[in-house]
C-alpha cells in the first residue's frame, strides 16, 4: 500500500509540474490579397474616422441597420437609405467649416469660418478682432471639406448593409472594386491628412484646450 501511495504522490506531482496546455505552434495559414485588404481597410478607416464629426458617423452606424433593413433592400428602403448617406456625407462637408473657442469664463463657443473671421452661432459673445486673422475661412478648409466626404463615403462602402443594399449579388469584379476602392480612399486621404493637418475644432470633433 504505501509503495501504491508514494506512485500517486509521484504522478500527482508531475501533472502538477506539467502546464495545462502544451505549447504548440499553431500552422500559419497564408492569407491571401483579399484578407490582407479587408485588414487594411479595418484600419484605414478606423484611423480615419477620426476626422469626421463623431455625431454624423454615430448616427449613420444606428441608423444604416435601419434604413437598409439589415441589407435586404426595396425601393423604399433603398431611398431612404440614399437620403441617409447624403445627409451624413453632406454633415461632414458642412461642419468641416466650423470652429470652436473659449470665452474670458471658459465656455466652449462654437461658429462657423467666414472669410471675415467666426461667426458664431448663438450670439452669445463676440469673438476679439485681433483674433479674427485666426479663424478665417481658407483653401485648406475646402480640401479638409472634400476629404471628409471621401473618408465617409470609403467607411459607407464598408458597411455591409449598405453594400448588400445596392450590390446584394456582386461579380467578382464589384468586389473587388468595393474591397479595394476604401483602402485606396483611406491611403490618399491618409497622406494629405498628415501632410496638410487642421487646426479646426468644430461641432463633433475633438474640443479645443485653447
Amino acid at each position: 500500500m504505501d509503495i501504491k501511495v508514494e506512485l500517486n504522490d509521484s504522478k500527482n506531482q508531475d501533472e502538477e509540474k506539467q502546464p495545462l496546455m502544451h505549447n504548440r505552434e499553431e500552422p500559419k495559414s497564408e492569407r491571401n490579397l483579399i484578407h490582407r485588404a479587408i485588414s487594411q481597410t479595418f484600419k484605414s478607416t478606423a484611423h480615419l474616422a477620426n476626422h469626421l464629426p463623431t455625431g454624423t458617423v454615430l448616427s449613420f452606424q444606428l441608423l444604416s441597420p435601419i434604413f437598409t433593413n439589415q441589407g435586404h433592400c426595396d425601393s423604399v428602403t433603398k431611398f431612404m437609405t440614399i437620403a441617409l448617406i447624403t445627409i451624413c456625407g453632406a454633415s461632414c462637408f458642412v461642419l468641416c467649416f466650423t470652429d470652436s473657442f473659449r470665452d474670458n469664463k471658459g465656455n466652449i463657443c462654437y461658429g462657423f469660418v467666414t472669410f471675415k473671421g467666426l461667426c458664431v452661432i448663438d450670439g452669445s459673445t463676440i469673438l476679439p478682432h485681433e483674433l479674427d486673422s485666426k479663424y478665417r475661412l481658407r483653401f485648406i478648409d475646402f480640401m479638409h471639406a472634400v476629404m471628409s466626404i471621401l473618408v465617409f463615403a470609403a467607411i459607407a462602402l464598408f458597411d455591409e448593409n449598405v453594400v448588400s443594399c445596392f450590390f446584394p449579388s456582386p461579380s467578382n469584379e464589384i468586389e473587388e472594386i468595393l474591397i479595394a476602392l476604401p483602402v485606396g480612399i483611406g491611403v490618399f486621404c491618409s497622406m494629405l491628412f498628415v501632410a496638410f493637418p487642421t487646426q479646426r475644432h468644430g461641432i463633433g470633433f475633438p474640443i479645443s484646450t485653447k
